[in-house]
């Protein structure tokens, strides 16, 4: 006890800032919900200002459990979540302007039912960002460990949530991040490493774990749902034994065989099979597609062309609005976002990757380790995305051999099928893994009351 005290002594000069926000622009009145935002350095010298939002539990902050979570990339802002995915405000998309976005409640936040902190990492993303140059060299390892110490430094810094069940959670690419957290906060306990973390486990949506394997499941996903014919794609397994992404250049059937399924699946748009791809003249050359790819590099390019699309709409529509809200000067001063410290505010930074280095292909070791720990695990995956497809993530979780205590079934909200789960387990350890059923990439996206069910349900210990 007395060396607890000694270093939450010793850490609390820690150099942070924090605010409470009560109001934000676009929104109504006084936020119905506790946010704070602000920064805490990592790294050596603190060089690394890595910037959150706190949103309190809208049902009892001192019992909930407490979330870390990580939105996608790597370089996806954890702003993207909150307005898009699980937090308890969005776009009023009928009442917002390209001049002037409005907000309004979410009722499926995740807030319902946890206190969540939604992490800009790594250093480049969002509002986070480094001192010096060097700061934005990172890695899978390094920001895992930056995450890590990000945690310990706010929990030194907000003590009445060290009893709180603490679960690190994310989606898409942070898949290859979230285990390797979970790892050090395990090891760090054990190691006697202060403040000790009532760690209970972790969550993930339509995770990248096995960059190889997880793509490579695209190919059998889209045989699977119709969008191959059962000779092309029976001949592209032959030729290719099973092998779509290190393919043999001198293998010319399965080249040749890819080519026609790329001919099928080119037009799809991957984050949801039954959503359109939406096109517009690009000032891009030879580049007549709108893609989040593009979108997320210079999305000033889709609102000059925006008017003349014809009456579609498009998922990727909807991030035009995050664009101009996080970039008005009076957000940011809301937000109390430190002036100066980046040029543009993007929901997911594509230039991380000039600096970033993925020194891990796959992280199923990782869960293969945590499966030795008192730990429950919730994967979920929407069933109709084809950028991380379910069948990959079974795959995967089949390789871990735990023992099936609960048999794939169909879950329900409201009377209708939701999705359909399994539970698997090992000793002390417990993996409930869900579909939503019509979810994309991220499910939350496309099915936010079905997700919260699903939250609420397993954080209650109770069955989906």
């Amino acid at each position: 006890m007395l060396l607890r005290i000694f270093f939450i002594l010793t850490l609390s000069h820690i150099a942070l800032s924090q605010s409470n926000v009560t109001s934000l622009p676009g929104f109504h009145g006084d936020l119905p919900f506790n946010l704070e935002t602000g920064y805490i350095g990592v790294g050596d010298s603190d060089e690394v200002q890595l910037f959150y939002y706190f949103i309190e539990s809208e049902s009892s902050p001192k019992d909930d459990p407490l979330l870390l979570w990580l939105t996608g990339g790597p370089g996806c802002s954890g702003l993207s979540a909150i307005l898009y995915e699980i937090g308890p405000f969005t776009f009023n998309y009928e009442n917002s302007t390209r001049g002037k976005p409005t907000l309004e409640l979410n009722p499926y936040s995740w807030t319902k039912v946890a206190n969540i902190i939604f992490l800009d990492a790594p250093v480049g993303t969002g509002f986070s960002y480094g001192e010096t140059w060097e700061a934005y060299n990172t890695s899978d390892s390094l920001s895992a460990a930056q995450s890590y110490s990000f945690l310990r430094k706010w929990l030194v810094n907000h003590p009445q949530f060290l009893d709180n069940p603490l679960y690190v959670s994310g989606d898409s690419f942070s898949g290859m991040i979230v285990p390797i957290i979970v790892q050090e906060i395990y090891d760090g306990n054990d190691a006697g490493n202060e403040p000790q973390m009532n760690i209970k486990g972790y969550v993930l949506g339509n995770p990248l774990t096995d960059w190889n394997k997880d793509l490579n499941f695209r190919v059998p996903y889209a045989h699977r749902v119709s969008l191959l014919s059962d000779e092309l794609y029976e001949s592209a397994e032959s030729s290719c034994g099973g092998n779509y992404m290190d393919v043999d250049p001198d293998n010319s059937s399965c080249v040749n065989l890819l080519k026609l399924v790329n001919e099928c699946t080119e037009e799809i748009y991957l984050p949801h099979i039954l959503e359109p791809k939406c096109s517009s003249i690009s000032p891009k050359p030879n580049l007549l597609e709108w893609d989040r790819r593009i979108l997320e590099e210079n999305p000033e390019n889709l609102l000059r062309t925006l008017p003349l699309l014809p009456e579609q709409w498009c998922q990727n529509y909807n991030y035009l609005y995050s664009y101009i809200w996080a970039n008005d000067k009076d957000v940011q001063q809301a937000l109390n976002v430190r002036e100066g410290t980046i040029t543009e505010w993007l929901r997911c930074n594509k230039s991380i990757s000039y600096t970033y280095t993925y020194n891990y292909t796959s992280v199923v070791d990782f869960h293969r380790n945590l499966t030795n720990k008192a730990c429950r695990v919730l994967i979920y995956s929407g069933d109709h995305d084809m950028v991380i497809p379910y069948i990959g993530t079974l795959d995967w979780i089949e390789a871990l051999t735990l023992t099936v205590d609960t048999d794939w079934k169909p879950w329900f909200v409201e009377g209708q099928v939701a999705g359909f789960t399994e539970k698997l387990t090992n000793i002390k350890y417990w993996l409930t893994y869900t579909t939503i059923k019509g979810g994309g990439h991220t499910a939350p996206e496309y099915r936010p009351k079905q997700c919260l069910a699903m939250l609420s349900r397993w954080l209650a210990h109770f069955p989906l």
